[in-house]
């Protein structure tokens, strides 16, 4: 975990983001915490990690979702490099599927 992420104020979002038990709470929520195209950008890139997970071309990726190809190559270094956070939540989602 990053150092410079965490925080008291990092830590009070996320235990909001915990504390929250629907979709419908979820999308009140971050309505009002983020700009619409702030949601759309995180969602946007799930479904890149998902799609890069599922061995997905850049071209079906970019077709599918709008995301530049800059946008998949961050979260393909973040779903290979990173934290595990999104594999962590793609291996979820997919049990729950």
């Amino acid at each position: 975990m990053s150092s410079h992420l965490k925080d008291e104020f990092t830590d009070q979002l996320f235990t909001a983001v915990l504390a929250l038990e629907s979709n419908e709470e979820a999308y009140k929520f971050f309505e009002d915490i983020c700009t619409i195209n702030e949601i759309k950008a995180l969602g946007q890139r799930l479904q890149v990690a998902k799609m890069l997970d599922e061995g997905a071309t850049y071209d079906k990726i970019t077709e599918t979702t709008g995301a530049s190809t800059a946008t998949i190559s961050r979260v393909k270094r973040f779903l290979n490099y990173g934290a595990g956070g999104y594999q962590l939540i793609l291996d979820r989602l997919e049990k729950n599927e």
